[in-house]
């Protein structure tokens, strides 16, 4: 077999076996999914103290992971960076694929996903709720229509759409953000927990952008070029960094007063989510930092790919004890129907984290069925608008 172009492989296109592989996983979740609203969120891990669970970790999660693509695609044609213009059509199939994500995993988190329209018909305009379903409705169509003018080579129209996909992909993660934040609880009730979102959404994205690019080269699907991998490998680091930075100023606030946020500070930093917030700090910020922030390192693709890998697992710890530690925190001291305060604040107490919740095997099997909907779409997506365009992917050289 030849090649597409210069230095790149012959397009290996996803398999139609590992095309029926993941629509099978994606049957069976949503097998499981019908049984939980037959049955109820009985069948779930969440209880009335934590009423939010794996489904509402993964919404946070995956908003984040969209951010990288559309902003990567949308600077490139709002500041004319014309080294990033190339990645543009990959970089908003990501950031689709992952708003999609986020979406279905609100739906299926729904026990009356019937009653979804009530929102559409009688919305209460103050809530953050709303605001997120029609900043999230708007991003998808927008990634959308990035797709298909990027694909009819429309230069005038993606560059006139990027100017509002910018300041939308950052309201998006802000109004997530304040879902959490404009409630009085411990942990989310802080001005800066939306610069917190945004940041940790720019580096998983960032991340996740950079991983499925080189799994695209490695397909023969596409060609970034060394150069260009560098370049956004190098643009990581500054993200990491900065989210590393409001983290720490997070904490040194909780911290530093003492009062009503220690109970909260030592269940993140000694207690239950104890080991998910070292997890990232150390896993998901130092190390990928260290590694990035070395020029050479940024040309060895093993080196970038497991800081990526890193990046994307620490973020996800991020929302992991994001969540929880708002819900163990204030129901810990003494009540008779949940556990004890000792468990909330001793990272070494066997289930400590899982005492307080744990998804169950059906929610494991729905969110494996949502997961395998969004791999699905990201091979049958690459499959149909990359892998008959390669031919005009010329990888840059070094200058």
């Amino acid at each position: 077999m030849g090649k597409t172009t210069a230095g790149a492989p012959a397009a290996r296109p996803f398999s139609k076996a590992a095309i029926a592989v993941f629509a099978a996983l994606t049957a069976v979740g949503v097998g499981f999914w019908i049984y939980q609203l037959v049955k109820g969120h009985q069948v779930t891990g969440m209880t009335n103290e934590s009423y939010w669970g794996a489904n509402i970790i993964l919404f946070m999660f995956f908003v984040g992971l969209s951010a990288g693509g559309l902003i990567v695609a949308s600077s490139a044609h709002v500041f004319n960076i014309e080294r990033f213009k190339k990645v543009a059509l990959p970089a908003v199939v990501v950031s689709t694929v992952s708003i999609c994500l986020a979406a279905g995993f609100i739906l299926v988190d729904l026990g009356s996903i019937q009653r979804i329209f009530q929102m559409i018909m009688t919305p209460n305009v103050i809530s953050p709720l709303v605001w997120d379903m029609t900043v999230i409705a708007l991003y998808l169509v927008i990634n959308i229509l990035d797709i298909v003018w990027i694909r009819k080579g429309d230069e005038r129209k993606v560059k006139v759409l990027s100017y509002v996909a910018l300041p939308v992909a950052v309201l998006v993660h802000s109004v997530t953000a304040w879902i959490f934040s404009l409630q009085i609880g411990h942990m989310w009730y802080t001005a800066i927990m939306a610069p917190i979102f945004v940041v940790s959404a720019l580096d998983s994205g960032m991340a996740l952008l950079i991983l499925g690019l080189m799994l695209l080269e490695a397909r023969g699907l596409f060609v970034t070029g060394k150069p260009l991998f560098k370049s956004l490998s190098g643009l990581l680091a500054v993200f990491i960094a900065v989210d590393a930075y409001l983290i720490g100023c997070e904490v040194l606030t909780m911290g530093y007063p003492g009062a009503g946020e220690a109970m909260t500070l030592s269940v993140m930093t000694t207690g239950a989510m104890a080991p998910f917030f070292w997890f990232e700090i150390v896993f998901g910020l130092v190390i990928p930092f260290l590694i990035l922030v070395v020029a050479k390192n940024r040309e060895k693709k093993g080196l970038v790919a497991a800081a990526c890998i890193l990046v994307v697992l620490g973020v996800l710890c991020k929302r992991v004890w994001l969540l929880l530690t708002a819900f163990i925190a204030p129901y810990a001291g003494g009540s008779p129907i949940v556990p004890s305060e000792a468990m909330a604040t001793d990272a070494l107490s066997f289930g400590a984290a899982a005492s307080f919740y744990a998804p169950t095997a059906i929610e494991m099997v729905i969110v494996v069925g949502v997961l395998s909907l969004g791999v699905l779409a990201f091979m049958v997506l690459s499959n149909l608008l990359m892998g008959k365009s390669t031919k005009v992917q010329a990888p840059e050289t070094t200058r």
